[in-house]
């Protein structure tokens, strides 16, 4: 008797592990913020009538956070190097279904900036009813690269670190203190699976997202005394966006410009809609990626030794289709199975 049940339990465990891999193989997020997902707090319920900074907001995963956002009816500050998309993007959050209190577009590193932050925080003496206080920095903007070391100029890394690092940086020095008197906001920073891990073609894009995952890391263990001031990172694999297009190459001068497939990548949709279910229930590092990338996110965190392996096996592959003119994009799994 002791013993059938002794297998009975073995099968349940069995069939358990078996419908978790299942749901593995199928997952494009961490367990973590899947669950969220399911059970926790909906994104409608928490950013409504939050006032929210995106910057790199004129296209991509600012654009769409944007577009979200609004329909979720928060209200937004736009930052970006082109003016002329964050006023088309800026018209199309204007939508008759849910129309937000204010959409305001500001340029970064400049007076504007210095401006909202003047016209937020300081209001009350300038009797202006409209404003509210910031409640979300989102940090988006940067460039990503292709180029092998190599053939990279040092004046491309110089410029990553500052655009991807210094810039982001420079946005939460300017308004976490502001956050720290209130006790209580979040920052959200787009970081990459590639802060994660190295990725071949892209070390100074990966460098510079690394230097983010260690600065936020510390800042957050910095405002441990201020549990209502959430910092989140966020680690998108391939996602349907213009990173590819707009990369840097080894010459400072030159952008990739590729206008590769990108079909097989996830959905900027898709992947904007888990964010705001990371930031409604503030979950502090989202990974979001399909499989295999989700996997690979999995096994540099738990088995580094493996990720290893894995990753000299395919980027010997992508740095020999790169010379060989063949590399598009990011993908390991794409153009490598041609080669």
């Amino acid at each position: 008797m002791e013993s059938d049940l002794i297998s009975v339990l073995w099968y349940i465990i069995l069939i358990y592990v078996i419908v978790q891999v299942v749901r593995f193989t199928r997952a494009d997020a961490d367990l973590t913020l899947l669950w969220a997902e399911s059970f926790g707090s909906k994104p409608a319920d928490k950013l409504c009538g939050k006032v929210v900074w995106i910057t790199g907001a004129s296209s991509g995963i600012g654009e769409e956070l944007a577009y979200q956002l609004a329909k979720n009816g928060a209200s937004l500050i736009l930052s970006a190097r082109r003016e002329n998309e964050l006023h088309r993007v800026k018209q199309n959050c204007i939508v008759p279904a849910v129309l937000p209190k204010m959409i305001m577009v500001v340029q970064p590193a400049s007076r504007q900036t210095e401006s909202v932050l003047f016209l937020f925080f300081y209001r009350p003496f300038l009797f202006l009813p409209f404003c509210v206080q910031i409640d979300i920095l989102l940090n988006n903007g940067g460039r990503s690269q292709r180029s092998l070391c190599l053939e990279t100029g040092l004046d491309v890394y110089q410029a990553l670190m500052e655009l991807n690092y210094l810039g982001t940086v420079s946005m939460v020095k300017c308004l976490l203190p502001h956050l720290v008197e209130r006790k209580r906001g979040q920052i959200v920073t787009i970081s990459s699976v590639a802060g994660l891990a190295g990725v071949p073609l892209a070390s100074g894009y990966s460098a510079s997202k690394h230097a983010l995952q260690g600065f936020f890391n510390s800042l957050r263990s910095e405002l441990a005394d201020f549990p209502e001031i959430t910092i989140s990172s966020v680690c998108p694999g391939p996602v349907q966006s213009q990173i590819i297009k707009n990369a840097f190459t080894g010459d400072l001068g030159k952008a990739v410009n590729s206008d590769a497939d990108q079909s097989h990548k996830m959905s900027t949709s898709r992947c904007v809609s888990l964010i705001l279910v990371g930031m409604a229930n503030n979950v502090k590092e989202m990974w979001i990626s399909e499989q295999p990338f989700l996997l690979f996110s999995y096994m540099w965190q738990y088995t580094p030794t493996w990720a290893w392996w894995i990753t000299d096996l395919f980027g010997k592959r992508r740095v020999k289709n790169f010379k060989a003119g063949m590399d598009t994009d990011f993908s390991y799994f794409t153009k490598a199975k041609t080669s």
